[in-house]
């Protein structure tokens, strides 16, 4: 129970037991939680984290596409996470979130052994001051909102409306307290940014992920140079839309090399 205790609240929020037949039991909590359910991050790492625990995974992560079907309640889940195909050196998933035998999320996922190739990043990292340049926001809201550090270089959403408004945010980030980033932490980090829709009109409009793909451009050796460091995201959006819009955004490590490529649509109301 101490044990348990001592644990960093992303580590306690993504524990999973293991169960027959390809199923994995968790528990949801109020320690991530957003405006409808937990915040989306947090669920794409927990369903992550079961390929990643299963015994017959091979690889790291590549992509992961996740479907956000209806918010997740408090309380026991289970997830089955299937390993549809599995080759010399890939493999798909299948991965099913299920409370009272109802499917909340679903998600599918693409691992694969990296071999060593000629390789090049095209994407710059953006030049942005170092992040202890910038005051951290304060931890209030939401319950997400305290376990990461924010340092917003440019584009913080502003519903005092003294900020111009833009669809563009570049800032930094990293658990709160700092914690060795991993596959399932870049996950949850990769969904951090404010729904565009905040930044364009600057007020609070409801809004949520409806699906979320990630692009995992790191290896682990990439995540071990990374550390506990700041991550440096940058959001964007291309069309509001009868209430969708879409959001690209992209995450480098502190040296400037490129772990995440993630796109989404999310839904917005009036």
């Amino acid at each position: 129970m101490t044990e348990i205790a001592s644990q960093h609240a992303f580590d306690r929020a993504i524990t999973l037991q293991p169960l027959p037949a390809n199923r994995f039991s968790g528990q949801i909590d109020d320690s991530y939680q957003n405006m409808v359910g937990p915040f989306g991050g947090m669920t794409a790492a927990t369903l992550l984290n079961a390929a990643l625990q299963h015994p017959e995974r091979i690889g790291e992560p590549v992509s992961l596409t996740v479907n956000f079907a209806g918010p997740a309640a408090p309380g026991e889940f289970e997830i089955e996470a299937l390993p549809l195909r599995t080759n010399r050196s890939t493999q798909h998933w299948m991965l099913l979130q299920r409370q009272q035998g109802e499917v909340v999320t679903s998600a599918t996922a693409f691992f694969a052994t990296r071999r060593e190739t000629w390789s090049e990043q095209v994407l710059p990292c953006p030049a942005a001051p170092p992040a202890e340049e910038f005051a951290a926001m304060p931890r209030t809201g939401r319950g997400w909102f305290k376990h990461y550090d924010f340092r917003y270089v440019s584009g913080l959403f502003d519903p005092t409306g003294e900020l111009p408004c833009s669809t563009e945010s570049l800032l930094w980030a990293r658990d709160n307290p700092p914690r060795p980033l991993d596959f399932a932490s870049l996950t949850a980090i990769g969904d951090i940014f404010a729904p565009r829709i905040f930044n364009r009109r600057q007020r609070f409009t409801p809004a949520g992920t409806v699906s979320m793909t990630h692009y995992f451009h790191a290896h682990q050796a990439d995540l071990e140079r990374a550390g506990s460091g700041f991550l440096l995201g940058q959001a964007g959006v291309t069309r509001f839309h009868n209430n969708y819009a879409d959001q690209i955004a992209h995450l480098w490590a502190p040296d400037g090399t490129l772990l995440l490529t993630t796109t989404q649509v999310a839904y917005y109301k009036e």
